[in-house]
């Protein structure tokens, strides 16, 4: 759905498109004149909601005003798109345009693939070219992560997500590989076969490049678990429903990828992908097995279901051999973060003081917030394992978002920044500009602090 666009229509002027606060209402209607006045305050009551003004000799839109209590929320508009009329707007006298613009393009997204809808036809008029770009970016970036969440886990399994992936390379000159199925054991990606060796759909390590050589070297990590029955220590029927989602992560590195390369950021953008089904089958793995991983680690396998770190250490560990200058890993990875945060402020890690700083603050400047919790390292012995180096879980229930990021951190240099991202992925009740189902958390806060850092 185009609901930006950047060049006005000949035949009509655009409608202006006011957001206002409640508390500034009086004043802006003051300076109408009576007819719109009447009608706002009518309409309105003085209090908030939208309002059309018509035309009086045709009855066309004459203009829009949005009254509000936050004019500077990213959602103040949110839901706009959906109850304006047929039209182009123009947002007028908006000290605010980007990010209610943003609102209201995200508001507008509809999961089309297998139902029809009746698609907004309110658009945006965004005259600033360079503006118009990066809205364009960002609402496509968000709603590539959406579309790949949303879409069921039969159309979207391994291969599915090597193609999404090598398009993505060929639409920004990137170069695109991968190893499929026992090429993985040649190659010495030993955990990530593990986790999909039962599945017919065969598991996959997924690398996209892209970038100047010699800049920055940026290395994204997506969990790409296309769907988690659990394995052998099988999910509940309530548990699995949502699990296409399980390749929520890697749905979000797609998406900050395309927001990377779209801008052209100055940075050495590499993006890895493990991608498998955690499926029942004969030759499934099973509690009480132990792997030996591709940093040499071995690790107990305690819980089948706690795959998406398995998947994750032996990418985590090829994103080392480039000695980048900062690694971001994105998953769907524990429900003890959904308990600590909800499900709407993602929690994140990060082995680097200034880089939690500088995502925290650019969270909020994106309005796209974001939290830090701890690595708390006296909770590593959770980890301990009487067989192997490590289990790949912790036999208590408490601090599981932790001992998996201390699991994870395990295969991370220590001079190496590290931010882990542990997201839901899916939003449960619907906001403005936010409706239900997938949903991208944190890509806006990452892409707003790559871009301060490593600028265009």
């Amino acid at each position: 759905m185009n609901l930006l666009v950047n060049t006005p229509r000949k035949d009509n002027a655009p409608i202006p498109f006011y957001v206002i606060n409640e508390n500034n209402l009086e004043t802006w209607s003051e300076q109408q004149d009576d007819f719109t006045r009447t009608w706002v305050l009518r309409s309105l009551g003085g209090g908030q909601g939208l309002c059309v003004v018509p035309n009086t000799d045709n009855g066309e839109p004459k203009l829009a005003v949005l009254v509000s209590d936050n004019e500077q929320s990213v959602w103040a508009a949110g839901d706009s798109v959906n109850k304006l009329p047929e039209g182009d707007y123009q947002l007028t006298d908006c000290a605010n345009e980007r990010d209610i613009a943003l609102g209201f393009a995200l508001g507008g997204y509809q999961f089309t693939g297998y139902k029809q809808t009746n698609a907004p036809k309110a658009r945006l008029l965004i005259t600033d070219k360079a503006l118009f770009n990066e809205l364009v970016a960002s609402v496509e970036s968000t709603n590539l992560v959406r579309d790949l969440v949303n879409t069921p886990a039969a159309d979207m399994m391994p291969q599915h997500l090597s193609e999404v992936m090598s398009d993505l390379a060929e639409r920004y000159d990137g170069q695109f590989s991968q190893w499929i199925g026992d090429e993985l054991l040649e190659q010495n990606y030993p955990t990530i076969h593990l986790v999909g060796r039962a599945s017919e759909n065969k598991p996959r390590l997924l690398d996209l490049r892209w970038g100047d050589k010699k800049a920055p070297k940026i290395t994204l990590v997506g969990k790409g678990v296309c769907f988690d029955s659990g394995g052998l220590d099988l999910k509940p029927a309530a548990g699995m429903r949502l699990m296409k989602k399980d390749m929520g992560g890697a749905a979000h590195v797609l998406g900050l990828a395309n927001m990377i390369m779209a801008a052209g950021l100055n940075v050495q953008l590499r993006v890895l992908i493990p991608a498998v089904e955690n499926a029942v089958s004969r030759n499934a793995f099973r509690p009480g097995d132990v792997v030996k991983t591709r940093k040499g680690i071995t690790v107990e396998i305690d819980n089948t279901d706690a795959e998406g770190r398995l998947v994750l250490c032996d990418a985590l560990d090829e994103a080392q051999q480039d000695n980048p200058d900062l690694i971001i890993d994105f998953a769907t990875l524990t429900g003890a973060m959904r308990i600590a945060l909800g499900t709407e402020l993602p929690g994140f890690f990060s082995s680097d003081d200034d880089i939690a700083e500088a995502l925290t603050e650019a969270g909020y400047q994106s309005q796209d917030p974001v939290w830090r919790m701890p690595l708390f390292a006296q909770y590593k012995n959770l980890l301990k394992s009487d067989v192997a180096d490590m289990s790949n879980c912790s036999q208590g229930p408490f601090g599981g978002a932790i001992t998996a990021a201390l699991y994870l951190q395990e295969f991370v240099a220590k001079e190496t920044p590290w931010v882990h991202f542990d997201v839901m992925a899916w939003n449960v009740r619907a906001l403005p500009g936010r409706p239900v189902g997938g949903e991208a958390f944190g890509i806006r806060a990452a892409y707003t602090m790559l871009q301060q850092r490593f600028g265009s």
